[in-house]
Formats: structure tokens, C-alpha cells, sequence
């Protein structure tokens, strides 16, 4: 792809890299994965200190489809800066719905695990909860100089404004950053929640779900409303990477299980997330010995028809 020759050294291929430079480079192996469409979380707006390209800069280079997922706490913590305690939940809540449609968006997303945990009470804020936490949080922020969103209250109040929504919800789980507690990071703790959402019918996507793949495929098979990602695993686990996505297939239904690379930051991501993906799918349809029409199709599903359905038709409420 960078001229480097097909096994290159490391320093070979930096060499490489660096002669053609970085916009060459990036458009080489952006165009090298194979993407069809990107869903791209604008949560984040650094990498490593250096700012990332916007969405129209990013669709040009890489000749993909772009359509933007807004990220809740982000929205929610530039919009409350000038909020009062009492109109917070308000504020956030026109804030997030004003974001979703001046971006035309195809989903939300929450880093809830991030934040707090995903152990956290399922049940809808009253107004005056939502008030009482705000005033808490903007004192901290005060007193702290931090203005982090980490009231799980307020954190509650953003989750249940995304479902009010109804566009589906991408919900951090598993594995991440450092400054993620693993353990309560685990899809599972969210079962109370789930099943509080599902008569709203507003779509849950677990993402990443490693290294508890296992609970996040019981979810997506128990609740028609629960979907799971392999994004992250599958570029990040390397040869077990066949494995593993054979054991979230053992439950999660073929129409329920997406794609994604979650590349953030270095193009590489997105080539290495695309060819783990298709080297897990080929190596696992061979495994199972299904015929070549069988595996191209749920092929297809995981790779792109899932996530065309699921993300372009849900409904923006009023």
C-alpha cells in the first residue's frame, strides 16, 4: 500500500510513509480498507495533541460515505457551561436533540463506562433529581476546575433523553483507555436498563464488548432491541481473533452482530480493523462449513447490511 514492500521492517515502513507524507499516506490506506460507509463518533477532536480531520476533510480523503454519531456527555458538557442547576436538564436536553438534527445524525453515543460504570440505577430522573445532581456537579466543577460530567444521575438523565430520541444508542463496553474500571465496564450490568427501554423500542448497540463478548451476545439475543459490535476486539486481539468472534456468534443472532474498526487517530486503524474483520469472518463460515452462498451472506450482514438497516431507518422523534 506505501510502497514498502510486502514484509517491511518498522523502519522501512516509516521511511516509506514518510516519502510519500502524511496525506498520501492516509489516502493510500483509508482507500486500502475498503470502506463503503464511516460512522464517525465527533465526541473526540484530538489525537495525541494534533487536531483530527472534520467530517467533509475526512470524507474527501477517504471516498467513503461519512454520517456523524453525536456523543452525549461531549454535547452535554459544552452546552451546560452557562446553566443554572435548575435548568440544567433542559438545557442539555434542546442542547442534544439540536446537535442530532444540525448534524443530520444516524445515532447517539454514551461513554457511561468511561464516566462512572455501567452499574448504574435503570430508572428515569425526576426533574428535581436531575436538578439536585446539576447543582452538585457545577459545584464540584467550580471547586475543581474540571468540568467532567461524571454524575451518574446526569449521566442517567443524558441516556434517557438519547431513548426519548429514538435513534439508536451506542454505549461504550469492555475494554478501552486506562482510565476505564474494567470490571464495571461489563454489558451485563446493564440488563436493568435494557429492559426499562425496551417498550420505547429505541435501539441499544453494545460496543467492543471484549472480554465480555459472551454477555453481550446473551443480550443481543434476548432482547430484540440489543445489538452487538465486535469493533475494537477483533483489530486488538490479533490470531484469537477468529475465536472470538465465533463465541459471540455461539448466541448473538447473525442479523444482530455489526462491523466496525472504531480507528481513531492513525489511518493504519482503519486497514488493520477492516482486515482482521475479514480475516475472522473467512476463517470462522470455513470453520463452520457453510456453503459459499451462506458465508458470503452473513458476511454481508455483519459487515454492512446490519448497520445499513439498523441505522438508517430509525425513526428522530419529535
Amino acid at each position: 500500500t506505501l510502497d514498502a514492500g510486502r514484509h517491511p521492517t518498522p523502519d522501512t515502513y516509516l521511511e516509506a510513509r514518510a516519502a510519500l507524507g502524511p496525506t498520501e499516506s492516509a489516502r493510500r490506506l483509508l482507500h486500502a480498507a475498503a470502506i463503503d460507509s464511516c460512522f464517525v463518533d465527533t465526541g473526540l477532536e484530538t489525537a495525541a495533541g494534533a487536531p483530527l480531520l472534520d467530517l467533509p476533510a475526512f470524507a474527501a480523503l477517504s471516498g467513503t460515505r461519512v454520517r456523524e454519531v453525536i456523543r452525549l456527555e461531549h454535547v452535554a458538557q459544552q452546552a451546560a457551561t452557562t446553566s443554572t442547576a435548575a435548568h440544567w436538564g433542559e438545557t442539555t436536553r434542546t442542547a442534544i436533540a439540536e446537535a442530532v438534527r444540525a448534524a443530520d445524525a444516524i445515532a447517539v453515543k454514551s461513554v457511561l463506562a468511561y464516566r462512572h460504570g455501567l452499574d448504574i440505577d435503570p430508572a428515569r430522573p425526576a426533574p428535581a433529581e436531575v436538578a439536585h445532581a446539576a447543582g452538585e456537579h457545577l459545584a464540584e466543577a467550580a471547586r475543581s476546575g474540571n468540568p467532567r460530567l461524571n454524575h451518574p444521575t446526569l449521566l442517567r438523565h443524558l441516556l434517557w433523553t438519547a431513548v426519548d430520541l429514538g435513534l439508536p444508542i451506542q454505549i461504550h463496553t469492555g475494554f478501552g483507555d486506562p482510565d476505564l474500571t474494567l470490571h464495571r465496564a461489563d454489558p451485563s450490568l446493564l440488563t436493568d436498563f435494557i429492559r426499562a427501554v425496551e417498550p420505547h423500542g429505541t435501539p441499544l448497540v453494545l460496543l467492543h464488548c471484549y472480554p465480555y463478548h459472551r454477555q453481550a451476545a446473551w443480550l443481543a439475543q434476548a432482547f430484540p432491541h440489543v445489538y452487538c459490535d465486535v469493533g475494537l476486539t477483533l483489530s486488538y486481539t490479533g490470531p484469537a481473533a477468529p475465536r472470538l468472534l465465533a463465541e459471540t456468534l455461539e448466541l448473538a443472532p447473525f442479523g444482530k452482530v455489526l462491523f466496525s474498526t472504531d480507528a481513531y487517530g492513525i489511518p493504519e486503524l482503519h486497514l488493520v480493523g477492516a482486515t482482521a474483520f475479514r480475516d475472522a469472518i473467512t476463517r470462522w463460515t470455513h470453520d463452520a462449513g457453510l456453503r459459499p452462498a451462506e458465508a458470503a451472506r452473513i458476511a454481508d450482514l455483519i459487515g454492512a447490511a446490519n448497520a445499513t438497516r439498523l441505522y438508517t431507518q430509525a425513526p428522530l422523534r419529535p
